[in-house]
Formats: C-alpha cells, structure tokens, sequence
C-alpha cells in the first residue's frame, strides 16, 4: 500500500502522468505520517461516530474533556459479516503487514459484507491509536474475487496475508541497477529516484544511514528519471549508467553523489552539461568518454527500460523505496523508515 511522489494514470500524456506523479508524491508522504497508512494511498474514510456521552444522558458537567486513550469500539454485530472471503483473520493479517510496524495503531473489523457484484466483498474497519490523540476513523475497502486485490478509492492495492510478495519477487528478478550493502536479496531496498528531483536530493540522508543501520541489506538505486518536468534527468542517468560501466558500482555512487550535489546546475542544458561533467571528474572517470558512451543507443534504451519497470509494477511516486516488495516514500522521516524496514524484515523471517 505505499510510495513517494505520484500517481500514474491510464489515459494520461506522459507529462500529465509525471506531474502527477511529482505532486501526488509528496501529499502522500505526508499522508503517511499523518495516518500512518504505508504505501502512501488512503483508504476511503470517514470519522467513527462518537459514543454517547454517559455524563450528558444524566445531565452532568461535559465542559471538561475526556481524557486521552485507546478508543472503545463498538462490538462488531455478526449480521455484519455475510461474506465467505475474505476471513477476519486475512484483513488482521493485511492490516498487521501495512500498519503493525506502529505500536499505537490499533484497529477492528466492522463488517465483511457481501456486495451486489458477486465475488466484490465490502470491508469496513474502525482505526485508532493508544494514546488517543488521533480521532478514530472508518476505512472501507472492496476485496476483489482473486484474494489478492483490494479497490481502494480509485487505486488497487496487493491483499492478502502477504500483500508484498509478488512485488519482492518481481524486484529480486528485474531490480538491476548498481547496489551498495550484501550481495543477497534476503533484505533488499530498491530506491526509484530522479537525479533532478529536489525530493530525491533530500532523501539520499536517509538512504546513506540506511546503509549504516542495515549493512545486510542490498540497497539498489534505479534511476527513474520523469523527463517531462526534468528535461536533463534522462541525460544525466544515462551519464550515470554509462559511470557504471565504466568505473563500476563506486563510480557510480560517487557519480550520482556528486549529481545531487550539484544539482541546481541542471536547471539549463549548459549548466547541466558543467555539472554532469564535474560529477564525472569526481567520480575519476574522462567526462568525454562518458559523454560518449551516453549517446550509445544501448544506454538510452536502458533508460527507457528503466522507466518501464516503474510504470510495470505501479511504481507512481519519486523518490519511493521498494523494502522487500512493500513501496514507501524514501524521503519520510527516517526514524519512521527505520522502523518499517525493522519491522519488514522480522515479518520476512531475518536476522538483522
């Protein structure tokens, strides 16, 4: 259910497509922290009405406030769950996986109720936290008939007990861009950034303590450049591609380093080609031998490749980290991005 800065949309232009996926990026990264819900996509909600107040049934004082704790919700009614699939146990299950890195959300299931299209199930779930400073709210969700999607709005979201599987699977198999960290895909973060994106500048903070707090995770970067609002961001992956080549991983690194570095040069095509240069002096690579292996035809295809394994797996916003299958924005708060990636990977089964 995450990610960190946009939504694609069938029937858009590519430019339409990338502007939204910029500008949606960042409400859902705010979203995230707000509501705690991962994948930065909201749930349809609405406020849980409020129990009545057993003071003001008698006529007593109500001018001073309660005070703040766990919600009490009220008790599911069994008429309320006419539907086979999905089980209570499943929802818990799907919730746990998104939400159970936050020790102070709490939730119930309402109801599971059947719907006029057969196979579509209605789930209804009241949420809320322990310390009660966030006021309680209903979010409702259609589970299709596969048992492995969800409508959500006007999204689709991975269900089931283990909603990120197929996602890691993809990205252990596709997710080819340099790494730093182990060699081994048991804990693997996949960063989709843009090297013109202010946003993903930001965000590399968080991934170099990443690389610290976790040196058994394969940390990749694969650059998914939005060309549209970032008119140099395809040529400067294909610079960092061909730093790959190259120089290796390092040069690479370094390369991309000093990109974000220097990243307002990017802004005009001669300060973009003074600044792609200068990162390839720092990364200890010749800027015209780089320059020219940027213009190979293989190298721009690369690109393409890149921005359509992005596009294939729902990857919408920039910059967002993959963190075994389950999408994030990269650049949240990292004390809350840490957590999630501790606590994905107790759910995967590894040691840290």
């Amino acid at each position: 259910m995450p990610g960190g800065g946009g939504i694609r949309v069938q029937g858009q232009t590519p430019k339409e497509k990338s502007l939204t996926r910029q500008s949606i990026g960042i409400l859902s990264a705010a979203a995230l922290i707000a509501l705690a819900l991962p994948v930065g996509q909201l749930f349809a909600q609405t406020q849980v009405p409020a129990a009545p107040d057993a003071a003001a049934q008698q006529g007593g004082d109500v001018s001073a406030p309660a005070p703040a704790g766990a919600p009490a919700f009220p008790a599911p009614d069994p008429a309320n769950f006419t539907a086979a699939s999905p089980t209570k146990e499943t929802v818990n299950a799907f919730l746990n996986a998104n939400w159970g890195y936050d020790s102070d959300r709490i939730w119930q299931v309402q109801a599971i109720l059947k719907t006029q299209v057969d196979g579509v199930t209605k789930v209804v779930v009241f949420v809320g936290d322990k310390t009660g400073k966030q006021q309680p709210t209903v979010l409702q969700f259609f589970a299709l008939a596969d048992g492995k999607h969800i409508i959500s709005g006007d999204s689709v979201v991975p269900f089931g007990d283990k909603p990120f599987a197929d996602l890691r699977a993809t990205m252990q198999q596709k997710a080819d861009g340099p790494y730093r960290g182990s060699p081994s895909k048991d804990l693997e973060l996949v960063e989709f950034a843009d090297l013109q994106c202010p946003h993903c500048k930001e965000a590399q903070a968080n991934m170099d303590k990443l690389a610290v707090d976790f040196p058994k995770a394969r940390i990749v970067t694969q650059l998914d450049p939005l060309a549209s609002i970032h008119p140099e961001a395809e040529h400067a992956t294909q610079f960092a591609i061909c730093a790959n080549k190259m120089g290796a991983s390092t040069a690479f690194f370094q390369f991309v380093s000093a990109v974000f570095d220097g990243q307002d040069g990017l802004a005009t095509a001669d300060g973009a080609t003074l600044t792609l240069n200068s990162a390839a002096t720092k990364a200890g690579l010749d800027p015209v031998k780089l320059a020219a292996c940027a213009a190979d035809k293989a190298v721009i295809d690369q690109v393409k490749a890149n921005e359509a394994l992005a596009d294939s797996i729902g990857i919408n916003e920039v910059p967002t980290l993959v963190v075994n299958g389950r999408s994030i924005p990269a650049n949240i708060p990292y004390e809350v991005l840490k957590k999630i990636v501790e606590f994905q990977a107790k759910l995967d089964g590894i040691t840290l």
